[in-house]
């Protein structure tokens, strides 16, 4: 059955909306882009619902007057430092009968394992199963169908913060689209640019965005560790306009067209730039400007590193590190990843795609591409739960229920 998809990454320094067909043979085509510069965001988190609104609202109507369809329903791709992740374990017995595991005894388990206790102002955004026990066989991918009596589960539950979580939704209404469901950004960006045997050996995707980067470890095929680090492309240019005394934008625009992570291997050459002061304008060593893009991406690459090692997996990912994001996109990124992490390191780029690929074929638009693909590989889309009745709500049901007409 053919059918559409909707999806809008809201990202610190773009908002993404891609409209996708499926056809029968599950190909995915993408047949509407719309991608506008964002506002109301700093470090994946909403601080200016209107603006934020805004900008959601363009880059919709820009995705539909493309596709000639109208957004109704997406996925919403959320990331920022508000998000942690644990790994948790249920269990349930196999329901009576002929002891065959159907899908209420999954998500009975899965209820289990989201059985947690969290603070007031935390939500679960996802409950992925990793692996499954069956009366004490382990390593099961898909108990379903399987005969026996004790079902455990092992997942990883990630959690966010209402409010942060609250305040997205509410931007994406406010555009008038409903949210279908929440994706954690590097999960999405891990279904456009990891391949099978990456995630079967171990592998981690770290997505440098803007204002944060996302960082998930695949091993055996499942999600094992994720975090979000609060830094960035964003320090870098900023990094960049300090050294060169130049305004954030032209120093951002400077970053992409002559960045380079490898000082070293760069012949002696002069480029202009916009500088603040009465001089207007003026030459810089290039060799200058890579010098200051290595410090701070050494300085990333190192957090990055620290926090693989903090979890428990650095010595487990022969497949080393997948790179996505905007500044997945840096001139020299890769060799200067391996020899300061010393693994594997290529950048990745969305498959598994069709029609308009030539705007979104780049490491920046993975996570969009991801939430359209995650629809593929997770059909059963629940929509968020959604807030509770208010005191004046329940009272008015009351009333209704005892008062004629």
């Amino acid at each position: 059955m053919e059918y559409t998809v909707a999806a809008i990454d809201v990202g610190t320094t773009k908002i993404c909306t891609l409209i996708g067909e499926v056809d029968e043979a599950g190909t995915l085509r993408i047949v509407g882009v719309g991608l506008v510069p964002s506002r109301g965001l700093r470090k994946g988190m909403v601080v200016n619902v209107a603006q934020a609104s805004e900008a959601i609202l363009e880059s919709v109507e820009r995705a539909e007057r493309i596709s000639g369809y109208t957004v109704e329903r997406a996925l919403v791709g959320m990331g920022g430092q508000h998000i942690s992740a644990f790994n948790s374990r249920g269990v349930a017995a196999v329901s009576r009968g002929n002891r065959d595991v159907t899908l209420a005894d999954i998500n009975r388990v899965l209820e289990a394992a989201r059985a947690v206790a969290l603070p007031h102002n935390r939500q679960i955004i996802h409950v992925i199963p990793r692996s499954y026990t069956l009366d004490g066989q382990e390593g099961i991918r898909d108990p379903l169908g399987l005969y026996g009596f004790r079902l455990e589960v092992d997942a990883h539950v990630v959690t966010g913060s209402s409010t942060a979580i609250r305040n997205l939704m509410k931007c994406v209404e406010g555009a008038d689209v409903e949210v279908a469901e929440l994706i954690l950004q590097p999960l999405a960006s891990a279904e456009a640019v990891l391949t099978d045997a990456e995630r079967e050996m171990g592998v981690a995707v770290v997505d440098i965005g803007g204002g944060t980067t996302d960082i998930g470890i695949f091993i055996d095929d499942a999600i094992c560790h994720t975090v979000i680090l609060p830094t960035g492309g964003n320090h870098l240019t900023n990094d960049i306009a300090v050294g060169l005394r130049a305004p954030f934008a032209n120093a951002e625009e400077i970053k992409i067209q002559c960045g380079h992570a490898l000082p070293e291997v760069l012949e002696e050459e002069r480029i202009e730039v916009v500088s603040f002061g009465s001089e207007g304008r003026r030459s810089v060593s290039r060799r200058f400007l890579a010098q200051i893009v290595r410090a701070r991406m050494e300085e990333i690459f190192d957090l990055i590193q620290q926090e693989i090692k903090r979890s428990g997996y650095s010595g487990l990912l022969p497949a080393g590190i997948v790179l996505c994001g905007g500044t997945g996109s840096l001139k020299g990124i890769e060799a200067l990843g391996r020899e300061v992490m010393q693994l594997p390191i290529r950048v990745g780029h969305p498959h598994d795609m069709y029609g308009l690929t030539d705007m979104i074929k780049g490491p920046a638009c993975a996570t969009s591409v991801g939430l359209l693909l995650w629809t593929l590989h997770h059909p059963q889309v629940e929509a968020p739960e959604p807030e509770g009745p208010s005191i004046w709500q329940r009272v008015t049901q009351w009333l209704r229920a005892f008062l004629p007409g």
